[in-house]
């Protein structure tokens, strides 16, 4: 007792006195020192140890006020007759910790930090038998062949305190270099704190079965709707918080798991693809966080993700590389806010005149992810809203090219449509070209090859986070009111500038000028009333 209890004499408590007294609020303080029972004084103002060692008559009694010393005698008789064997540590509580002798709170604070040890827990009312309070029964420490369906369900609802279940378990103990048992859930149903800016886990650490911390951070934030348990057997049980950040252990069961968990879904992904899918609706925007954040798993990251595209159907880049038209060697996508706005872009008709498949993405992580060079199986992902797209080499549909034979010829004098529309738009954008993405729309905006996509650069100014940079105008050679502007000297300026307009409408943008866009559309519709009239 003097040894181990009378070290509260010695300088290190000394240091933890003078730290509690200087700490608004002293729990922060426990475990730093580890020194788990000086934190018995934060709310005892004195304390009062019973020992008997095993097979003597003596007992002795320790006490102390948590002050520079501390007495030790012989128990008394009455004292001594309580305890026949082992220890009892008895707190004479301060009056503002009063509310720890309440039922209520002792049944708290032994459910959320005691309850999976491997000893029980009695409270003893003061009228009636005394009650064990915790389970003492870790069933992640228990082998699966031990455990049903409902088991699961069960823990999964005691751990998280959710009322759904599970749409995933991941359950298995590993061995070696370390030793820990893991007790994973994957929700059916969204968290409420999904979306959260601090993106905290929710994965519990324990240490041999002693709850430890709920945001030790075991799994990267992209993996943040996994809930559940780690349990180690290595790690010290007087672990701090700052501890957890470095500990090298501990970053080896992170690696560890997060890929075990990403390994899983893709099981999940290949061996039941509907349940997968439903996960993938739930935390799917989530996962994706991961592409930009994880350069280790990005791969498997991008090859677990699914996505709508332009079939109607959500697919893994791997069924899209199997409908790949011939001569294609890009993956193309299209960045924007909602399925309806970018099946209606114009910068599809092209691709979609040949058959080829683009992916609609439409969360807020697409215009982020994106932004990484990627590539599946070889073939690089290519924005339709960024850089040059040249179809040329990938044929026609047949039904587009009986339609192209009879469609309009591109303008006589394409080099002096476009020196007359650049001369009226300006400084608006930063070049005007022949579109190569264009069929039945007049004229889109794209960024250039070594620019951000504009998805991206609308998000990030949203944000005040960049400037957005002047944009490319395309126009299709073939449309009549592009072949109109070199007839229409009157008219030209207005035609140019509603190229422009109606460009940046279809992306999802106010014009400039909403007042000056009217009143051309006005008179360019007058003139045509007019002319139709005479």
């Amino acid at each position: 007792m003097i040894d181990n209890l009378g070290t509260i004499a010695r300088s290190g408590t000394k240091s933890f006195l003078s730290r509690l007294t200087e700490a608004k609020d002293g729990a922060g303080l426990i475990g730093q020192f580890g020194v788990g029972f000086y934190a018995a004084f934060m709310v005892a103002e004195r304390i009062v140890v019973l020992s008997r060692r095993a097979g003597a008559s003596e007992v002795w009694s320790w006490s102390s006020s948590g002050g520079s010393g501390f007495e030790i005698a012989p128990a008394s008789e009455e004292d001594a007759g309580r305890v026949a064997r082992g220890t009892e540590i008895v707190l004479h509580l301060k009056k503002e910790a009063a509310k720890y002798l309440e039922t209520y709170e002792i049944e708290r604070v032994v459910g959320a930090y005691s309850d999976n040890i491997q000893f029980p827990i009695f409270l003893a009312p003061e009228q009636g038998e005394p009650r064990q309070i915790n389970s003492a029964s870790a069933l992640w420490q228990r082998p699966k062949s031990e455990l049903a369906a409902e088991d699961y369900k069960q823990a999964y609802k005691a751990i998280t305190g959710a009322f759904d279940e599970p749409a995933m378990t991941l359950h298995y103990r590993a061995e070696g270099r370390q030793s820990y048992a893991v007790l994973l859930f994957a929700p059916s149903a969204k968290p409420f704190d999904l979306f959260e800016p601090q993106r905290k886990g929710k994965v519990k650490l324990y240490v041999r079965r002693v709850f430890i911390a709920d945001d030790a951070d075991i799994l990267p934030a992209y993996l943040r709707f996994i809930r559940g348990v780690i349990d180690s057997e290595d790690l010290p049980l007087n672990i701090s918080r700052e501890m957890l950040q470095n500990n090298p252990q501990l970053a080896q069961i992170r690696k560890a798991v997060t890929g075990r968990v990403v390994t899983e879904l893709e099981t999940l992904g290949e061996k039941e693809p509907e349940a997968f899918a439903k996960l993938w609706d739930g935390f799917g925007p989530v996962i994706k966080e991961g592409i930009w954040e994880d350069f280790e798993r990005r791969d498997k990251l991008l090859a677990l993700s699914r996505f709508t595209t332009t079939s109607g159907e959500q697919r893994s880049l791997k069924q899209y590389a199997e409908h790949l038209k011939p001569n294609q060697t890009e993956i193309y996508y299209l960045v924007g806010d909602s399925i309806e706005r970018l099946k209606a872009n114009p910068k599809l008709e092209s691709a979609t005149a040949r058959g080829i498949e683009v992916l609609l993405l439409t969360d807020p992580v697409d215009a982020f992810w994106t932004a990484a060079p990627l590539d599946f199986g070889g073939k690089p992902l290519k924005s339709l809203s960024q850089g040059d797209v040249d179809f040329g080499l990938i044929p026609l549909t047949d039904e587009k090219a009986a339609e192209d034979k009879d469609g309009g010829k591109p303008a006589a004098d394409e080099a002096a449509i476009i020196a007359a529309i650049k001369a009226t738009l300006g400084e608006r954008v930063s070049d005007v070209r022949a579109s190569q993405r264009l069929t039945s729309s007049a004229s889109c905006l794209v960024a250039g090859g070594d620019g951000r996509d504009r998805a991206l650069e609308r998000l990030l100014a949203q944000q005040h986070r960049g400037g957005v940079t002047k944009p490319i105008l395309e126009i299709n050679m073939r449309h009549p009111l592009v072949i109109a502007i070199p007839g229409s000297k009157d008219a030209a300026a207005d035609l140019s500038l509603l190229l422009l307009e109606q460009a940046q409408i279809l992306d999802g943008e106010l014009p400039e000028d909403p007042a000056g866009f009217a009143g051309r559309l006005n008179r360019l519709v007058l003139r045509g009333v007019g002319k139709d009239g005479g």
